[in-house]
């Protein structure tokens, strides 16, 4: 929803109704990751994408029936054996699309909602999507760290959905969550789809030269929120850093040590350390490696810097597993030679340890292409 969220507030707030679909369960190689969006708007506008192409077709006409109607729908589209360019993704994935009319009237929270993404304040809404008893489809909840707006029909259900909305808050994903009707642990019969509007994930980058600029540049571009850090001001300077969110004038460890006691590093944070300097790196790297859940801690430097580096941390104290965290020579064998060319490879490598991927050539890989963005959880 974020992607079209800005068109979607400008309309709900000229009191126009929309029609939204919106992808709330992938399976195999669907193109478009849980929580993509496509609008239908008043002048029969199209805005967003469900499917990269495959689906958007029957996709709007399903968002014009349901705006007549006024019934949220949830449909599924895969390939046809019999038909497969009919309605489904020559892809061979499968997409679960739940289809619903928003206005102000059905849907009252959305410019607060708005406000909190809007101002990186975490907020999920969390959607009933299929259930046994039709008036509990489209019933909605907005779950905020300390507080929850709504009801699904009863405390049980509302209680165990606020529940792990909130663990998918704090996660940063999105999912389709499956309980028994009354919201039971173990069971199904009820799904709720629960988008996490989390604050972008951070990417810290610890050193101010010009491979800096490169990987600040990707990374802001794969939505994080990227801040520069580096004890030298003749090098850290904003002019230098145009893309980066922040520039810092710091000690690297002693910005990771701040930014981690004031509880800004998470398990979705990055650490990309880039001077090849042991009197920063190393500081820096053994409070990194320490953390139990960021998700990633990169180094450049020739395998011999590696090798000194490592012996320097052991030196420090750590371990084998703690120094199995450490990615280093910084990124994947793309035979990189720029700043630019590597960042890419560091990105791949990032993007690569986030969905499990192994960095070899699609052609040589087999099973499917995409990993899913959310799955189906049955909460038990």
């Amino acid at each position: 929803m974020r992607e079209v969220l800005s068109d979607l507030v400008r309309w709900w707030e000229a009191g126009e109704t929309v029609g939204v679909g919106t992808v709330v369960a992938t399976f195999q190689s669907a193109p478009r990751p849980a929580g993509a969006s496509m609008l239908v708007g008043p002048g029969g506008e199209a805005v967003g994408s469900v499917s990269g192409g495959c689906v958007e077709g029957a996709v709007y006409e399903l968002g014009q029936s349901v705006v007549e109607s006024g019934a949220p729908v949830l449909q599924r589209y895969g390939v046809s054996d019999d038909d497969a360019f009919a309605v489904g993704l020559t892809c061979g994935g499968i997409l679960d699309v739940y289809v619903e009319k928003v206005n102000r009237e059905t849907f009252p929270e959305l410019a607060d909602i708005a406000a909190d993404i809007e101002a990186g304040r975490p907020v999920a809404l969390a959607t009933v999507i299929e259930h046994p008893d039709e008036a509990w489809r489209g019933r909605r909840l907005v779950v905020r760290p300390e507080a929850v707006d709504g009801a699904l029909g009863s405390d049980r259900a509302t209680d165990a959905v606020v529940d792990d909305a909130r663990g998918l808050l704090a996660s940063g994903h999105n999912a389709t969550l499956t309980y028994g009707p009354d919201g039971e642990r173990r069971g199904e019969g009820m799904r709720v789809f629960v988008w996490a509007f989390a604050p972008a994930p951070r990417m810290l980058v610890f050193g101010a030269i010009d491979f800096a600029a490169a990987v600040a540049e990707v990374g802001k571009f794969l939505g994080y929120h990227v801040t520069v850090c580096d004890a030298r001001p003749v090098f850290a300077t904003a002019t230098r850093f145009p893309k980066a969110d922040e520039v810092v004038v710091k000690w690297p460890h002693k910005y990771l040590a701040e930014e981690v006691a004031a509880d800004r590093v998470d398990r979705r944070t990055v650490i990309c350390v880039l001077t090849h300097d042991p009197k920063f790196d190393v500081p820096v790297l053994e409070k990194a490696l320490r953390l139990p859940d960021v998700a990633y801690v990169g180094a450049m430097g020739s395998r011999r810097t590696h090798e000194d580096r490592l012996d320097r941390l052991r030196e420090a104290g750590l371990g084998p597993e703690e120094l199995a965290r450490l990615s280093s020579p910084i990124g994947l064998d793309l035979g990189a030679r720029t700043p630019e060319e590597t960042a890419v490879s560091i990105a791949a490598e990032i993007i690569a340890g986030r969905w499990g991927g192994t960095g070899d050539r699609l052609s040589t890989v087999d099973g499917r292409i995409h990993a899913h963005a959310a799955r189906d959880v049955v909460v038990g």
